[in-house]
């Protein structure tokens, strides 16, 4: 059985957040616990002992962590705190496949319709991925990566499309139990897709923009 648990991690990786905006800075600083596995799936954490470790009252992690229960990252246990949800990979075969069938076409459609300076306003949000993918930080990959796949699909002018989409993709993050931490040389072949992507759909080449896109899921 797991025990209620403040994160096990070295001090100098603690997040800290400021006063103003608190919930909104401690679900991001929890978001990125989970990418980062900090946070481990199956073990109990309380509000007061996460609060402390980000210098916060206890509340605003509750409704941070009431807000992650709702995306499916953790479970609410009465009176004792939170259980970070185990992972399995078929789910996250499953959330590649969706994430596909929803993306692809669109990308396809946006190709075909889409100016090149359009898409040419997309290189820094490439570059970004690239960066992060380069200093080995993963939480700011994730975040980088789901901005950029953002800004693809703003251009369809769909709002909810972005936000079905951006859900999937942050559902798609979170580490299997167990798993060895992603690798630096992995990110940048990741983050090296996004640019190839970004020529094809900026030269119109249909072809080349469906195969990047599918092997890009598949990867996932």
């Amino acid at each position: 059985m797991h025990e209620t648990a403040q994160a096990r991690v070295p001090a100098q990786k603690q997040r800290k957040v400021l006063r103003h905006s608190v919930r909104g800075q401690v679900l991001d600083a929890l978001r990125a616990a989970l990418v980062d596995g900090e946070l481990v799936p199956g073990e109990i954490y309380s509000g007061p002992a996460l609060g402390e470790r980000f210098g916060v009252s206890a509340t605003p992690v509750r409704e941070a962590m009431q807000q992650l229960a709702a995306e499916g990252a953790v479970e609410c246990l009465p009176n004792r705190g939170f259980r970070v949800l185990s992972r399995t990979p078929r789910e996250l075969a499953e959330l590649a496949e969706v994430r596909a069938l929803l993306e692809v076409p669109v990308m396809l459609r946006l190709a075909r319709t889409v100016a090149p300076a359009a898409w040419e306003a997309l290189r820094p949000a490439a570059a970004a991925t690239a960066a992060a993918a380069t200093a080995g930080d993963l939480p700011g990959y994730a975040e980088a990566d789901r901005a950029f796949h953002r800004a693809v699909l703003l251009l369809a002018g769909n709002g909810q499309l972005v936000q079905v989409a951006e859900e999937l993709h942050r559902r798609a993050q979170w580490p299997l139990p167990g798993a060895p931490r992603v690798r630096r040389a992995d990110l940048v072949a990741d983050a090296a897709e996004h640019s190839a992507l970004l020529e094809a759909l900026i030269a119109g080449n249909l072809a080349v923009v469906e195969s990047l896109a599918r092997e890009h899921f598949a990867g996932a």
